[in-house]
Parts: structure tokens; C-alpha cells; sequence
């Protein structure tokens, strides 16, 4: 088996819009440098995701130099979003927990509110190191997370898709496979492990990085959307829920807490430490 390596990394700007791969990003406390520091507020302050709007999918947000975004969606021009000034912040609930955040200027409120036909907000994260504590039944004690859903990285493996894909051939909605990676979402993607070996790590090193791998990731039905069109199908929850049930939970991918800063660079060789 050649040496599991990493193959692509995904960072997105804005929460739930889609975002880029590039070929070095530095590894924060709280995440990938720019991953999910912005995210949409509805009218009673939730953040808003694919989950309730999957046309999220087909917007997207680039990242600017000075932390700043430029939004894109379909049938509306463009727009540039400056980081906010954090003279004023305002409630993010987040999975039953509130985040403080900073508010966008209203023009980025009315560009999403059009394309959604809902009321909503963008909020930026101005301070990841204190506002958001990580799980504490996973987590030590000042460790944070942006907007993610629970960790600061997930880790996804090309096998593992590839095992998946397979046992989707042989389901119910054959059609709707093979899917690609992009349905899950992942920060860093690696190749060159057995399917499923991420189930039995417990800590590993991305080039210069170490990681603890602290819980498998809970797939939700974001990963029925196709992230280029926006339609939702069956799979692969259908295909989750017969093979991949732990607990409760359909998992694909394990989440990551980083011990220490540092780049991640494509390419990098990948070492299972525990």
C-alpha cells in the first residue's frame, strides 16, 4: 500500500457556500486559516445552513487578502464584504449554543435575504480564540472552534469513498452514485489508506501538524445535496444507515483537533501516531 499522503485540502469562507482548495493553508487552533469564520443568522438569530437552503450550495464565497469575502450566486451580481468592525456584536445559535458574532453591513444582509427569499444576516467570527469552546467531553480546556459544525478540521479518505461508492452500486439507488467527495464537506482529504482505516486512529501527523482525532463525524442530510445543482436524492444516508451506523449516527470522516499550529502543503505525507 503506498504511503497515505494528503490530496486536496477545502477550506469555506462562509459557512454552507461552497469555497476553494488550495495548496497550503496554515492550520489555526480553531481550524484551516479563513474556514468558516463567517456564517447566515436567521431572524431568530440560528445560523443557517444547507439544511434548511440547499441552494447555498451553488454560492460561493472567495477569500479576500484582507480577510474580507466576494460572494457569488446564481442570477446576482457579485459582492465584496469587508470584515466588520467588532464595535458590536450580536447572539449566533449554533446547535443550541449562542456565539457572539460581528453583523455584516446590510448590503450583504439584503444579497442573501434576495437570494434566499428568507431574512437573514452574515456575521463574522471576530475572535475564534475565545467565543466558541469546543465539546468539552471532547475537547481540553481552551480549546475553540469557528463555524464548523462541532471541530476545528475533518478529515475525510479517498478509500473510504471509494468503499462507499461500492456499496452504493449495490443499493437501492445504484443511480445516484458514485458521489463525490464534495458531498461531505471535508477540510482535508487523504489517499492511500485502507477503506475505513480513519475508524481505528486515534492520533496522526500531517506533515509538520499533529491531530488528535477525537469522534467520527454524524452525517446529516446536507450530504444528500448535490453541491453543483442542488438537488437532494437518497444517498448515501440510505447506504450510511445500513453500513455505517455507530451509535446513532451515520458516519463518514473523522473529526480533528489540532495540538499546534503550522502549514498543511497537498502533498504531504500522512503518519498514523496512534
Amino acid at each position: 500500500m503506498p504511503t497515505p499522503a494528503l490530496c486536496s485540502l477545502h477550506v469555506h469562507p462562509v459557512k454552507a457556500l461552497g469555497g476553494f482548495s488550495p495548496a497550503e493553508a496554515a492550520v489555526e487552533p480553531w481550524g484551516l486559516a479563513g474556514d468558516r469564520r463567517w456564517a447566515l443568522i436567521d431572524a431568530t438569530a440560528k445560523v443557517v445552513t444547507q439544511r434548511q437552503h440547499a441552494r447555498l450550495a451553488l454560492a460561493f464565497a472567495e477569500q479576500l487578502p484582507d480577510g474580507g469575502v466576494r460572494l457569488s450566486a446564481p442570477g446576482l451580481e457579485p459582492l465584496s464584504v469587508a470584515v466588520p468592525e467588532p464595535s458590536v456584536t450580536v447572539p449566533a445559535e449554533i446547535f443550541g449554543t449562542k456565539v457572539e458574532a460581528v453583523p455584516a453591513g446590510a448590503a450583504a444582509g439584503a444579497w442573501f435575504s434576495g437570494y434566499l427569499g428568507e431574512d437573514v444576516r452574515l456575521v463574522h467570527l471576530d475572535d475564534p480564540a475565545r467565543r466558541r469552546p469546543i465539546d468539552p467531553d471532547h475537547a481540553l480546556p481552551g480549546e475553540t472552534v469557528n463555524f464548523a459544525d462541532g471541530y476545528p478540521l475533518l478529515v475525510t479518505t479517498v478509500a473510504s469513498l471509494d468503499a462507499l461508492n461500492a456499496l452504493i452500486a449495490r443499493g437501492e439507488h445504484p443511480q445516484e452514485g458514485p458521489l463525490p467527495m464534495d458531498r461531505f464537506r471535508p477540510t482535508v482529504v487523504v489517499e492511500g489508506t485502507g477503506a475505513w482505516d480513519e475508524d481505528g486512529w486515534t492520533r496522526i501527523a500531517i506533515g509538520e501538524v499533529a491531530f488528535r482525532v477525537v469522534k467520527p463525524c454524524g452525517r446529516c442530510v446536507v450530504t444528500t445535496t448535490d453541491q453543483h445543482t442542488a438537488r437532494r436524492g437518497k444517498e448515501p444516508l440510505r447506504t450510511l444507515a445500513r453500513h455505517r451506523l455507530i451509535g446513532k449516527k451515520m458516519v463518514f470522516g473523522q473529526n480533528l483537533i489540532p495540538e499546534h499550529t503550522g502549514t498543511l502543503r497537498v502533498g504531504d505525507p500522512v503518519e498514523i501516531l496512534g
